[in-house]
């Protein structure tokens, strides 16, 4: 999973580098609790990004959903962020760089290119995701609406069928 704050050279330019900063320090204690709760691990901070990852295919849609009542409710309301996140599952390659575990491939570049095209306050991901029965359980629940389109993924030489997650 990637997520990534909509609009922060924006928040930047407005806010100051402080104020922005601090907002961006906020929203990453909320991203980590949020994923730990649903038994992931942040992986890393990539600018004001989060790369996290998760041994159920569920749980990243449990912990997305976290993410975005999250940053609308009382916690992360006052933030006035939007999330955009994008997930992929698949093979990687697992490395350990400067002490700490870190992921590379194709995998991880289509969750990177997935996220790059949610609008925010949803969930990007490749339609073929949605065959996965513990990602079907977890997107079929009162006020939750999938979305079908087709998206060309920066750096793939073809389009894709994409489902994008939202909650009412």
């Amino acid at each position: 999973m990637f997520a990534d704050l909509r609009a922060s050279t924006a928040l930047y330019r407005e806010k100051g580098d402080a104020q922005a900063y601090a907002l961006v320090r906020d929203h990453f204690q909320i991203l980590h609790d949020c994923v730990a709760r649903r038994r992931g691990a942040v992986v890393k901070t990539i600018g004001d990004a989060v790369m996290a990852v998760f041994s159920e295919p569920g749980t990243v849609v449990e912990a997305a959903h976290d993410i975005h009542r999250a940053f609308q409710g009382e916690a992360g309301g006052h933030l006035g962020l939007v999330l955009k996140i994008g997930v992929h599952a698949g093979p990687c390659m697992a490395v350990n760089l400067n002490g700490r575990l870190d992921y590379f491939g194709t995998t991880v570049n289509t969750a990177v290119r997935l996220e790059a095209i949610s609008q925010g306050g949803d969930l990007v991901m490749l339609a073929e995701l949605l065959e996965d029965l513990a990602m079907r359980r977890a997107l079929d629940s009162p006020g939750v609406h999938v979305d079908h389109f087709e998206a060309e993924l920066k750096g793939f030489d073809k389009a894709f069928q994409i489902g994008r997650g939202r909650w009412e």
